[in-house]
C-alpha cells in the first residue's frame, strides 16, 4: 500500500520578503446540468429492451437498488443512442457539449465570488469523460474573458476524486501567489454507454445505472475563511495492490469503467485512518464535524463510509440526495454535496470532504470557516 503522507495544509508563505500568513478560501462555487430523465423512465425507455434472459431480471434490481431517481445526460439515449460510436465520434461530441456546460458554470461561480475573469491567476480543469486540443481549459479561459497570462492546469483521468486534488492545487497555488484560482470540473459520462457486447456485463450494468452528467466550478481566493470556506488541508491515501478494482479503460467504443464489488470494502479498511489522521493533526475528531460531504459513488460506498464513521443518517443526508437527484457524475458530484451543503439555512461551520477512485485512492479536505491561522 502507498500512502500519501504528503498533504497540503494552509499556513505561512514568504511574500514580499517576509513571512505572513496565507490561506485559500472557496469564495464562490456554480453549477450546471444538462437535461434530466427520471431513472424509471430510462429503464423502462431504453435499457429495459437491451438485457435478456436472467441479466434483464439482475439488470432491472440493479437500476432499482441505484439510489438514483433522476439524472442528467447532455446525449440521453431516450433521444440518441451512441452505444455504436467510436471513440472519435465521441471526442468530437464531449467539445460540443462540455463548452457550453463547462462555461455556465464557470459564470456562475466567478458571479457568486464578485471576481472578474481577468483576476484570475489559475485555471484549473478536471475530466475524465473528454480529451481534445486545444481542451476546455483554453477555450473556457478565451470564451470568459481570462487574461492571456493566466496559469492553466488540466487534471485528466483520476476520475471521482478528482476535484479534491484539483482543490489542493488550487489553493496551493491562492497561498503562494496571493492570487485568485477556479477550478472547474466536468463531465459527460452519458457519451460512454457501451455497445451490447459489453453491456450485459454486472460491472457495466452498475456504471449506466448511476452515472449522470454535470459541472461545478469553484473559486478560491485569499482569505481566512471568514467569507467561505477556508480548505484547511487536503490528503489523500491509495492502496495500490487494489488497483484493479476499478478502472476506465480507453477503447474503440469509448471510455469503459471496471467496477470491482469489492471497492466498498477496500474503503472500509482506510476511510476511519484517513480521516482520523486528518483531523487529529488540527485537534479535531469525527464528532467536531458538523457537515460531511461525501462522494456518493453508490448506496454500498455511502452505507461503508457512515458505518466506519459511525456517522448519521443527517450526516450523510446531502449527499444521499445529490445521489437520488443527480447520479454519480464523477468528479462534479463532491462540489454539489458541497453546494448542498453550503445553501442550507444554517451553513456547517466545519466540512470535510470526502471522494474515491482508481487506484483505489481515498481523498479528504477539510474546509473551515473563520479559519485564523496560527
Amino acid at each position: 500500500m502507498s500512502v500519501g503522507d504528503g498533504y497540503h495544509r494552509a499556513g505561512t508563505s514568504a511574500w514580499g520578503g517576509r513571512h505572513v500568513n496565507r490561506s485559500a478560501t472557496i469564495a464562490g462555487l456554480g453549477t450546471a446540468l444538462p437535461p434530466s430523465a427520471v431513472q424509471d423512465e430510462l429503464w423502462e425507455g431504453y435499457f429495459a429492451e437491451r438485457y435478456h434472459g436472467g441479466r434483464r431480471g439482475l439488470a432491472q434490481r440493479i437500476f432499482a437498488n441505484a439510489g438514483v431517481r433522476t439524472r442528467q445526460a447532455a446525449v440521453s439515449p431516450l433521444l440518441e443512442d451512441v452505444s455504436d460510436w467510436s471513440t472519435e465520434r465521441r471526442m468530437r461530441r464531449y467539445q460540443v457539449e462540455a463548452v457550453p456546460l463547462g462555461k455556465e458554470a464557470v459564470g456562475r461561480a466567478l458571479t457568486d465570488a464578485g471576481v472578474a475573469a481577468e483576476e484570475l491567476g489559475l485555471f484549473a480543469v478536471c475530466s475524465c469523460t473528454g480529451y481534445a486540443t486545444p481542451g476546455l481549459d483554453i477555450l473556457l479561459a478565451r470564451d470568459t474573458g481570462m487574461s492571456p497570462h493566466v496559469q492553466r492546469l488540466f487534471v485528466g483521468h483520476m476520475g471521482c476524486y478528482a476535484a479534491l486534488p484539483g482543490l489542493g492545487s488550487a489553493a496551493d497555488f491562492v497561498v503562494a501567489r496571493g492570487r485568485p484560482a477556479l477550478l472547474l470540473c466536468a463531465e459527460l459520462t452519458s457519451l460512454h454507454l457501451q455497445p451490447p457486447e459489453t453491456r450485459a456485463d454486472v460491472q457495466q450494468i452498475v456504471s449506466h445505472a448511476l452515472f449522470a452528467d454535470a459541472a461545478a466550478a469553484v473559486v478560491l481566493t485569499p482569505g481566512d475563511g471568514s467569507s467561505g470556506y477556508a480548505v484547511t488541508e487536503v490528503a489523500a491515501v491509495t492502496d495500490t495492490t487494489t488497483a484493479d478494482h476499478m478502472t476506465w479503460d480507453v477503447t474503440d467504443l469509448g471510455f469503459r469503467m471496471g467496477l470491482s464489488a469489492r471497492v466498498p470494502q477496500v474503503l472500509s479498511l482506510h476511510v476511519r485512518g484517513l480521516v482520523d489522521d486528518v483531523l487529529a493533526r488540527h485537534g479535531l475528531t469525527v464528532g467536531d464535524v458538523p457537515g460531511w460531504a461525501v462522494h456518493p459513488g453508490g448506496p454500498k460506498i455511502l452505507d461503508v463510509v457512515q458505518e466506519r464513521l459511525e456517522l448519521t443518517d443527517a450526516d450523510l443526508a446531502a449527499s444521499r440526495d445529490v445521489l437520488a437527484t443527480y447520479g454519480n457524475c464523477s468528479s462534479p458530484t463532491v462540489l454539489l454535496v458541497l453546494d448542498a451543503l453550503r445553501r442550507r439555512a444554517h451553513p456547517p461551520q466545519r466540512v470535510l470532504m470526502l471522494a474515491f477512485g482508481p487506484g483505489l485512492t481515498l481523498y479528504v479536505a477539510l474546509l473551515e470557516r473563520h479559519k485564523v491561522a496560527p
